[in-house]
């Protein structure tokens, strides 16, 4: 969800209960566009996270300390001179805007209490963090807007600071049904669209969530809806903005497959089919959102690389395959070269000399054949031309099915590693991944040869609703290591049939698995693996024992000949991970 009016209404809610009549106590400048301000109140301490980042503007209540550099930036300077041990009066929004507005009290230099104001503006590139007098009138800012950067408003030291109008939007918090429907079911453009244009505050989602509330086609032209709609659409609206004003908030975020797709400072309709991760706290919510996000982000960024090495050995690997398969159906004809053979051995003792071809009858099918010849040779010197192809032929299928197990086999590796690469969560998981296509010769090694990095990477430790532990391996290696080193004889092993994925192994001590372990195990199972985006994943399971690895197999390669197999959803929602253990 976008950063929205909506959203910094939630959080604006939150500020007030938390860090209203606290007092600053230290403030931090981490990067050139973020501030870290701890505050103390009523004997909690609270960090509030301000980022005018243009490519990620946020403001929230952070967890995570983050330390700024050992010489401040005069920025962070100029606030420590005047704020920094000032009592936070109020926090504002005006109207809806992306805008939160810290009034502050401070004593100056000769002991006489003062007041400025701390204005955070979410908005995109254009965000910014502006300190100011008590009358508007600015101080210093984050980042300096000259007349050249902006022809709509300057934020310099000694102008005004004001909320730019450039788009003529209504204030939802005082607009009427007449301005709200003369503003939104008008012209040509979606509703959801005429929403989030005309009302201060409203994201695309928001519109369409709006939509969705009061039952509105949201791509519906806007000026050709019915009075019906028009009156739902505003009571909808009405709705809506009272739970802003009133507060009523109740944080959630939307999961899908594990990854994050959407947050709110609400419910919302458009997303009740996905798991939700309700909160009572809109920092957290953002906090964790936008770290869970970043983070898969940075770690396929960092993959980038190795994912492009698997695919192009892939694309040349799957080419190659096809190649053989094509060359082995051509050595199918081998068996009519030897027929050939055979039938001028047989009838070829009444040729003529010179002649072209022999008209044989074969008794394999008892159908007349045509045998082509070569006129400078006997039927036997044809016999045996036709011979030493059929075993020329022969010997290259052999060899052909030998090579075209050989590349299945490095299709399927490869497959291996490319699913690693997408559950890979951090630099450590890359480090094994890297390892392996090393060691394979598909990515050269660096540094002394034979020395291997040390990895810390450890498989994924989930437990079951019945309280047994449940191992996934992330990478091949770490199969291998759970399959043939980790696991006992009858702990219970479990993986998508006939497609790349994850080794999961459930430890027993000794017991006898519940019903709902099994399901659970299947489930993380079809979940990592190359199944995972598909409704239901066939997954095989037996017992450790039963595993076997063929000498020479590459890593993650076993065979089995005694299984048990049921059919599972890749949904792991609601089994629990142990963070920090083997």
């Amino acid at each position: 969800m976008a950063f929205d009016g909506i959203t910094v209404a939630g959080l604006v809610s939150e500020l007030r209960r938390t860090v209203v009549g606290g007092k600053i106590n230290k403030i931090a400048q981490p990067e050139a566009e973020e501030l870290m301000i701890t505050v103390k109140n009523q004997r909690t301490q609270y960090r509030l996270f301000l980022s005018a980042s243009a490519s990620l503007p946020l403001i929230y209540l952070s967890e995570e300390n983050k330390p700024g550099p050992l010489t401040a930036p005069n920025f962070c300077m100029l606030l420590r001179k005047h704020i920094g041990s000032a009592r936070i009066l109020s926090v504002s929004q005006p109207g809806l805007e992306r805008i939160v507005v810290f009034d502050l009290e401070h004593l100056n230099e000769l002991g006489d209490v003062c007041r400025k104001k701390l204005i955070v503006e979410i908005m995109g590139k254009h965000s910014n963090i502006i300190f100011c007098q008590e009358d508007l009138t600015i101080i210093d800012s984050i980042k300096h807007i000259s007349a050249n950067m902006s022809s709509v408003r300057e934020v310099l030291p000694g102008r005004t600071w004001f909320i730019p109008n450039t788009q003529e939007k209504l204030d939802p918090l005082a607009m009427d049904r007449e301005s709200f429907l003369g503003a939104v079911c008008s012209g040509e453009r979606p509703v959801f669209k005429a929403l989030y244009l005309s009302l201060t505050g409203f994201s695309p989602l928001m519109g369409e969530e709006l939509c969705l509330r009061s039952g509105v086609d949201p791509v519906c032209a806007a000026g050709v809806l019915p009075e019906e709609a028009r009156e739902r659409l505003w009571q909808s609206a009405g709705e809506l903005l009272e739970q802003v004003s009133g507060e009523q908030f109740a944080p959630v975020t939307y999961f899908k497959k594990q990854e994050p797709v959407e947050f709110s400072a609400f419910p919302l309709m458009k997303y009740q089919e996905l798991e939700q991760e309700p909160c009572d706290s809109i920092s957290r919510v953002l906090e964790q959102y936008y770290s869970m996000k970043n983070k898969i982000t940075v770690i396929r960024q960092k993959s980038s690389d190795l994912r492009r090495i698997v695919t192009t050995a892939l694309e040349r690997t799957e080419k190659k395959y096809e190649l053989q398969k094509k060359q082995r159906k051509d050595t199918e004809k081998k068996e009519k070269y030897r027929v050939y053979g055979e039938l001028l051995n047989t009838y070829g003792y009444n040729l003529e000399e010179g002649a072209r071809s022999l008209k044989a009858l074969n008794y394999y099918t008892n159908e007349e054949i045509t045998i082509p010849l070569d006129e400078t040779l006997s039927a036997a010197e044809n016999a045996k031309k036709y011979f030493e192809r059929y075993s020329k032929l022969k010997r290259t299928e052999e060899a052909l099915n030998e090579l075209l197990e050989e590349t299945k086999s490095d299709l399927e590796h490869l497959e291996s590693i490319r699913m690693s690469l997408d559950i890979a969560l951090d630099e450590e998981d890359l480090t094994q991944v890297r390892e392996e296509l090393m060691e394979y010769g598909y990515l050269r090694r660096k540094g002394p040869s034979g020395r291997k990095k040390k990895s810390v990477s450890r498989p994924f430790h989930y437990r079951s609703g019945d309280g047994f532990d449940i191992y996934v391996g992330k990478n091949n290696f770490q199969n291998d290591e759970l399959s043939f080193k980790f696991a006992s004889g009858n702990d219970w092993w479990f993986h998508a049939k006939g497609q790349p994925g994850s080794h999961v192994i459930v430890r027993t001590n000794g017991e006898e698995l519940p019903d709902r372990t099994f399901e659970e195990a299947a489930r993380l199972a079809a979940y990592y693996s190359k199944g995972r985006q598909a409704p239901k994943v066939e997954i095989d399971y037996t017992q450790k024992k039963n595993l076997k690895k063929p000498g020479g197999a590459k890593p993650g390669f076993v065979i089995y000949h005694t299984n048990y197999s049921m059919i599972a959803e890749p949904d792991i929602h609601g089994i629990q991970e142990v963070k920090g253990t083997t």
